[in-house]
């Protein structure tokens, strides 16, 4: 699996994710020195390196969902005034679509327990193939580097992450619907559920915010 630390330590910082990632997961960073790319095709889970001009790497990640875990941990953001009143409570409101986003990922959670999924079970990454997920995984492969930069949930991309987790969460749901079967994608999207909230609490809490759990 395609570690986000093991490739910063490679090549001195978190890469950037690029692309949509429907269809490949792919990162770009510049080569710290010449034999960069060869450290990096070494690493697990990583499929492919291809260099470009100017030193630029393109990295393919075999397994994108293999970045969750390392999301969990808290992490502050830049303390700034709320840009978004509370109400309307529409999706007009910017402020209303980050707040129930984070209340969703909370119920998730809630609702896979209650439905019978382990959610305390392993994580696989290599469940989150399907399409949503993986443009949930896209935005949250961005909060490495921007930790990097000082400032890992500005307010413009908790909007962007919400976006991508409300089709998810309507469209792959970590929870069976009517009679299917808990499959163990249920049980890596609730991990993916946990990610999303971690990061958008803490963008939440950076604009003086209490994240709600319920809305």
């Amino acid at each position: 699996m395609t570690s986000i630390r093991l490739l910063a330590g490679v090549l001195g910082g978190p890469p950037a994710p690029r692309g949509s990632w429907e269809r490949e997961a792919v990162y770009v960073a510049h080569a710290p020195d010449a034999a960069a790319a060869e450290r990096v095709r070494a690493l697990p889970g990583v499929t492919e390196v291809r260099a470009r001009p100017g030193g630029m790497l393109e990295i393919v990640a075999g397994v994108p969902g293999a970045l969750v875990p390392e999301l969990l941990d808290p992490v502050a953001a830049r303390p700034r005034p709320s840009p978004w009143p509370d109400r309307p409570r529409t999706w007009a409101n910017p402020g209303f679509a980050v707040r129930y986003a984070h209340a969703r990922a909370a119920w998730a959670e809630r609702w896979a327990r209650e439905l019978g999924v382990p959610v305390d079970g392993p994580f696989e990454p290599g469940e989150l193939s399907g399409r949503h997920d993986r443009a949930v995984l896209r935005v949250l492969a961005e909060v490495p580097g921007r930790r990097e930069g000082g400032d890992p949930a500005p307010p413009a991309y908790l909007v962007r992450l919400a976006t991508a987790y409300h089709d998810a969460h309507e469209h792959a749901p970590a929870h069976p619907v009517g009679d299917a079967p808990v499959l163990p994608v249920h049980t890596a999207r609730v991990w993916q559920a946990r990610a999303v909230r971690a990061v958008l609490a803490a963008g939440l809490a950076a604009i003086g915010e209490t994240p709600p759990d319920r809305l």
